[in-house]
């Protein structure tokens, strides 16, 4: 139980991360889905948070030397992230509130993906781990 709830502090640490960086910055680097700069703009999101998740899941095998620690690490930072998630986009006027509905859709498509990602990245690493031994 002890590891696990380190784990989901690592989670919770990267889910607050994403939310305070589009927070921030989302009304920069969100746009409507049907303009221009949309699929631009979200492959770049894209590439961006696979090279942080690529980071954050090799941080993360520095302080847990388990066995799999990469695939638990996806599996319960996205449970984390997905769980608080649901209430961020419920009271997304009030957790972002720069931001209009088109770029909630923008955010929403972003973390959809992202999701996707925090479960593949770690598996990645782990399936290169197994490789290695």
């Amino acid at each position: 139980m002890r590891n696990g709830l380190f784990t989901a502090m690592w989670g919770f640490v990267v889910w607050l991360f994403a939310t305070l960086f589009f927070r921030l910055f989302g009304e920069y680097v969100l746009f409507p889905p049907r303009s221009n700069a949309f699929v631009i703009s979200t492959i770049l999101l894209l590439i961006g948070t696979a090279a942080v998740l690529w980071g954050v899941t090799q941080a993360y095998r520095q302080f847990d030397r388990s066995k799999d620690a990469p695939l638990k690490f996806g599996v319960i930072g996205t449970i984390i992230g997905l769980a608080l998630d649901t209430f961020s986009i419920s009271f997304h006027p009030v957790v972002f509130p720069q931001l209009d509905e088109a770029r909630v859709i923008a955010f929403t498509a972003w973390l959809s993906f992202a999701y996707a990602l925090y479960l593949f990245i770690p598996f990645m690493i782990q399936q290169k781990i197994a490789r290695t031994r």
